[in-house]
């Protein structure tokens, strides 16, 4: 399969908070770097207990008995970049531009196991050479210095009991590069950065961490992972890849097709930030763009934006689930409810029902809410009296009943309820409305 829509979003993990809002180096939140995913020399690692130098990736699998397993480490080698004056040997930080900065290389290192797999594993050490660069400029010169890296990959499966055929893959990356503890951006140039791991598996297929099935959900329950956690990636449905990142992620994520660009602040809204980076100054855009390359694109990206392009930015409705007819396949005129029907065939939040004072509650009852004292906020007070309908009967993990309802006199509600975005009460805080009935105003939605 293609890894181009992986790759995609292990970008986006690659470089998450490399740069953030207002984009220059005179902010105090761009003073304190690289978090996500850092393996730190053992070193400093030992003395710091808030860090580490090693991640660890566990998930299961099934195979058919040959299994290849490929595993692709990812990560950043941090550039130092300093600017120094011809005569002062050094240019201050200033609205000019920092003295000093760190910049990023991207690295790779790709570890294939088979026949080892199930017997020893496999162990493969790396290193990534340090090197100097240095740019000539009217009156200064920049150096960028980078230090060398060293590591190791270990890879190792471990076959679980029962007749499923499968296995426990474990992978562990360990930075084992020099250096002496001190103060953290010393170390720095020493790191991993931003590490976070590309599985690929042929000859077998990887189960959700989140959603096994149910006969292996002890044996994922007992996988440990360290610094990362795995999810299914690639198109949904498929169960080839998996990506292993600093960052808890859904499975089968993907990169909006809305986003133009990275914004390196995953945390943000697109839209929030991109008009809060239009609106910074001819002076703060001169110093994002002084600070750093990838800042630099950003900003020119940004002001090259056009009105179109804006304009996706700032919402869009898709589909909850999508259409499907009975045997699971798409269907053209056939609306999938905002529930999966298929999930637990004895769970039905459109038919289910309950009593309350001896009239039978479902879908399309209209009720008058009675919040519970003791259970309710103030936001649930302000609806006491109020009329509505009932959309849903829905059954929480201990099996306690709850009605999905919109108010009557919402003229919102259709929307409301297409999105499945509904108020939530107990049986016991509602009572039958004595109108009730389809033919009542506010009646069943068809």
């Amino acid at each position: 399969m293609s890894l181009a829509e992986v790759r995609q979003v292990a970008d986006a993990v690659l470089y998450e908070g490399y740069i953030l809002y207002p984009y220059r180096a005179s902010a105090q939140k761009n003073r304190s770097r690289w978090q996500f995913g850092v393996l730190m020399p053992p070193g400093y690692a030992a003395a710091d207990p808030s860090e580490s130098s090693l991640m660890r990736a566990e998930c299961v699998f099934e195979h058919r008995g040959q299994p290849t397993v490929e595993v692709t480490v990812r990560f950043l080698q941090v550039q130092r970049r300093r600017t120094e004056d011809i005569l002062l040997n050094e240019i201050p930080l200033d609205d000019d531009g920092p003295a000093v900065w760190d910049e990023a290389v991207e690295r790779e290192v790709t570890v294939t196991a088979a026949h080892a797999l199930f017997d020893r594993g496999k162990v493969t050490r790396f290193t990534v050479p340090g090197g100097e660069d240095v740019e000539a400029t009217p009156g200064a010169r920049v150096v960028r210095r980078r230090s060398l890296l060293a590591g190791s990959v270990s890879v190792r499966a471990t076959p679980l009991p029962g007749p499923w055929q499968a296995a426990r893959l474990t992978v562990e990356v360990a930075n084992e590069s020099g250096g002496t503890p001190g103060r953290r951006e010393e170390a720095l140039p020493g790191a991993l950065v931003a590490a976070h791991l590309i599985i690929t598996v042929a000859g077998g297929a990887f189960l959700s961490m989140t959603d096994p099935p149910e006969w292996a959900s002890p044996q994922v329950a007992a996988c440990q992972n360290t610094g990362c956690w795995p999810v299914l990636a690639g198109p949904e449905g498929s169960r080839q890849v998996m990506l292993a990142a600093p960052i808890i992620l859904p499975d089968h994520p993907q990169i909006a097709s809305e986003s133009p660009g990275e914004l390196y602040d995953g945390t943000e809204i697109d839209e929030i930030l991109t008009l809060r980076t239009l609106a910074l100054s001819a002076e703060e855009k001169a110093a994002a763009r002084a600070t750093d390359p990838r800042a630099a694109a950003l900003i020119d990206r940004v002001d090259a934006m056009d009105a179109s392009t804006l304009a996706q930015l700032h919402g869009t409705i898709r589909a909850v689930g999508g259409q499907r007819q009975a045997d699971g396949s798409a269907a053209a005129d056939e609306p999938v409810p905002w529930w999966d029907p298929g999930s637990d065939a004895s769970v039905s939040p459109g038919t289910d029902c309950v009593f309350v004072d001896g009239h039978r509650v479902a879908r399309g009852s209209r009720v008058i809410l009675r919040p519970g004292r003791r259970r309710a906020d103030a936001q649930d007070m302000f609806l006491a009296g109020r009329a509505a309908l009932v959309e849903a009967v829905l059954l929480d993990v201990d099996d306690a009943a709850y009605l999905a309802v919109t108010l009557a006199d919402d003229p919102a509600a259709d929307l409301q309820a297409a999105h499945g975005r509904f108020l939530y009460f107990a049986p016991d805080e509602v009572e039958p409305a004595a109108d009730d009935g389809p033919d009542a105003p506010g009646g069943a939605r068809p």
